[in-house]
């Protein structure tokens, strides 16, 4: 499957879409890890590149806990209804964070761009302003030199 051109209209359905060719391909065996490398939004100036294990999900043991527990629907059912959303709760969150990082990355971007710019048109401003300034020095030396030997 394909999934062209979701940045556009950024919806959860997107992260649906993703999470259940994701499931399909881990359920079939097509692949037996679902690794995730997303960029991570720390701040405006920082993001990091970070990877992380979706499927198969890892449980922490149960040791301690009270195993007389009833379940309506069945644990099998809660887990085959819980397991998808959470898929799809982290892809989202993985598809927010690389989006806000993506942003932040552009914007930064255009800040340095037009800082850039900004020195650039003072010390061009500089060098026309030294320029012109000479030319007229120029200009008054040769006016003041041909006064001279006129007298």
């Amino acid at each position: 499957t394909s999934h062209v051109d979701f940045w556009a209209e950024m919806e959860y359905d997107s992260a649906m879409m993703i999470g259940r060719s994701i499931i399909d391909h881990f359920t079939s065996g097509t692949v037996d890890e679902i690794h995730v490398v997303y960029n991570y939004f720390i701040n405006v100036a920082q993001q990091e590149v970070k990877s992380e294990v979706l499927l198969p999900l890892v449980y922490e043991d149960g040791e301690g806990l009270t195993q007389d527990r009833l379940y309506e629907p069945s644990k099998e059912e809660l887990v085959s209804s819980l397991i998808p959303r959470h898929l799809n709760v982290q892809i989202w969150k993985y598809l927010l964070e690389s989006y806000a990082s993506e942003q932040a990355a552009r914007m930064l971007a255009m800040e340095n761009a037009s800082s850039n710019a900004q020195d650039m048109i003072k010390d061009l401003t500089l060098k026309f302003n030294k320029a012109r300034q000479a030319a007229i020095t120029t200009e008054m030396l040769e006016i003041i030199s041909g006064a001279e030997a006129l007298s």
